[in-house]
């Protein structure tokens, strides 16, 4: 069970109580330093310059009395400034070790964030993955975990210290003078009532600022990923227009959240001026009644802004916890989603049997199914090819064996034990899987290759290579196996894409190989060069490859015809072209096209 967002943001405090607690310690200090400041100077001109009764504790007009007294510090007003000074130093080594103390603490947590996001996103179901948008989660990421680390890391101690010196300055303000304390406190109760309506208005801004911010990262992140298809159709300017209004929703809420801010921080700057100025007036007033000395008159001065200023930023503090909120809240979304959990009797079996679909009924979409009561019998060890419109399901096959999604109805046995019962991640070590689209790294050509076994020899990579028909262009590139690949090998060429995908896939101990037209890229000499790569290296490894090309069909063992989520036909490529059905139909248009292409190269080539 996933924890809630409190429990999981007081775990992580909890983790790094140490480095918090050295924090509060320091923050505790540096408060204290900055309220004694104020009573040296009180002290220093009502006692030993004026002779007014002291404020100082027993202890310490003990020392001094020790020293000569008050006529001694009269003399020697150089030990209260040094004592100043020295104050001073230790509010700064005191802050230094708070500063440290909090980094540390909020890069550890920034650290636990991001490790548990990304581990725990590397387990949600596909199904997840298919609805989310990446600009989105990249932002949950980075944005909303800074949020939180810099929420826990510097305001959480702002609220400590906050607290503390409104306490202290009361505390001191009541000793000193109550009438004057309580014309002091006249505009506090509205401070926090602002302070709190603030807190409830930007909360919602907040969020609509930072889920505008996803939309706007997701437009961003699909543009650039996308953009040799932006240029082959001409979209740049549609592109733009898409990011020009993403951008400027994005603004226009930030804008909104802007305005409330400068509003907060108008209204509250006038309130706490307005406050300042009452105590003032009433300072001064009641020194010419002779109620209070110079030296009260310092200390109110100085503790009125200690008073106000932290009731002023609780408005700030209250909208960064807001943010802070609404930013884990996001993290907890994911966090939320249950991972794709492993049964703990789950098998291993041995997937060298027969595959078999057993009146299965799939859809992604409830009410729409798109295999339906579809059964058919993959021989162990054989070559399968599938054909199929677009939609009649093929990829769909790919997803119900890797265990991507399950199936509604029916069943699916490998070697005969149901698909179901099979670990989930033994089952798609032991499938692999070649995509149409295949998607590359922006590493070199043999990291991309021996990526699935990092400790392959360079034998072993040679021969995958070769395998695939990858070898030519590969040794014809600038640096041979360490040519850099652009970031989802955009520097290579769909073919060339497709067969160091392949090649990537042979790597692996397959027992189970799948092909979802992803030789669609390659020419037909090429095609026919893997297949036979393919058919003497993995005699025992069970094949299947989907396909719109019937050469590629061809020299399969079983060919499987796919109409609406049905196979309606079956057989081998003789059986078929004389059946009357869609591969009959499709083979007869193809070799047209093909006798058709021969002639025109020959005229051609008589010219």
């Amino acid at each position: 069970m996933q924890q809630r967002t409190p429990h999981l943001m007081r775990k992580l405090v909890w983790d790094n109580k140490w480095h918090f607690f050295a924090a509060l310690i320091c923050t505790v200090l540096t408060a204290a330093i900055e309220f004694i400041t104020p009573i040296i100077l009180a002290e220093t001109m009502d006692h030993y310059l004026l002779g007014e009764a002291s404020r100082m504790p027993a202890f310490i007009n003990g020392w001094i009395a020790s020293l000569g007294g008050r006529e001694f510090m009269a003399r020697n007003l150089w030990i209260a400034g040094l004592a100043l000074v020295g104050l001073n130093v230790l509010n700064g080594v005191f802050g230094f070790i708070k500063g440290r103390a909090q980094a540390v603490a909020g890069e550890n947590v920034s650290l636990v964030l991001r490790e548990k996001l990304y581990g725990h996103i590397q387990h949600l179901p596909f199904s997840y993955h298919v609805k989310a948008e990446t600009g989105d989660l990249v932002q949950r990421c980075t944005s909303d975990v800074e949020t939180v680390r810099r929420f826990l890391s510097m305001q959480m101690m702002q609220v400590v210290n906050a607290v503390l010196m409104i306490f202290i300055a009361l505390f001191y303000m009541f000793s000193v003078n109550v009438k004057i304390t309580l014309i002091s406190m006249i505009m506090i109760p509205g401070l926090f009532l602002f302070a709190w309506l603030f807190f409830k208005w930007v909360i919602k801004n907040f969020r609509l600022s930072d889920e505008a911010e996803g939309k706007m990262s997701a437009v961003l992140q699909e543009n650039l990923t996308g953009v040799r298809v932006v240029r082959a159709f001409g979209q740049q300017e549609y592109e733009v227009e898409k990011f020009e209004k993403v951008s400027s929703d994005f603004r226009d809420k930030t804008f909104k959240l802007c305005n409330l801010l400068a509003v907060y921080w108008a209204t509250s700057d006038a309130m706490s001026m307005l406050q300042s100025m009452m105590t003032l007036i009433a300072c001064v007033y009641f020194a010419i009644q002779g109620e209070i000395t110079v030296g009260a008159l310092i200390i109110f001065t100085s503790y009125i802004w200690k008073l106000l200023f932290p009731i002023r930023q609780l408005g700030r503090i209250l909208s960064d916890a807001g943010k802070s909120k609404v930013a884990m809240d996001r993290i907890q979304e994911i966090l939320g989603v249950p991972e794709e959990m492993e049964e703990p009797d789950a098998l291993r079996p041995s997937l060298k049997g027969d595959i078999v679909f057993d009146h299965v009924t799939f859809g992604y979409d409830e009410g729409r199914d798109v295999l339906k009561d579809m059964s058919f019998t993959i021989p162990a060890g054989k070559t399968v090819a599938i054909l199929g419109a677009t939609g009649s399901g093929k990829s769909t096959v790919v997803h119900l064996m890797q265990r991507l999604f399950d199936v509604k109805q029916g069943k699916i046995l490998i070697g005969g034990t149901p698909i179901d019962r099979i670990d989930r991640y033994y089952l798609r070590s032991r499938v692999g899987l070649v995509l149409q689209e295949p998607f590359l790294y922006s590493k070199t050509l043999k990291e991309n290759v021996a990526i699935a076994r990092k400790n392959a020899s360079d034998a072993e990579i040679d021969r995958a290579v070769t395998d695939a028909a990858a070898k030519e262009f590969i040794l014809e590139s600038d640096k041979g196996y360490d040519t850099l690949v652009g970031e989802r090998g955009v520097t290579l060429s769909g073919g060339q894409k497709q067969r160091v995908a392949i090649a990537r896939t042979l790597m692996k101990d397959n027992d189970i190989l799948i092909f979802d037209d992803s030789l669609s890229a390659v020419d037909t000499e090429t095609d026919a060069q893997i297949r036979k790569a393919l058919k003497t290296r993995s005699r025992d490894t069970t094949t299947i490859i989907i396909s719109h090309r019937i050469v590629t069909l061809s020299q399969a063992d079983l060919i499987l015809v796919m109409e609406d989520g049905h196979v309606t036909e079956q057989g081998t490529h003789e059986q078929l072209i004389h059946s009357g059905g869609l591969y009959s139909r499709i083979f007869s248009i193809q070799s047209a096209l093909e006798e058709e292409f021969k002639e025109e190269k020959r005229d051609y080539a008589t010219v």
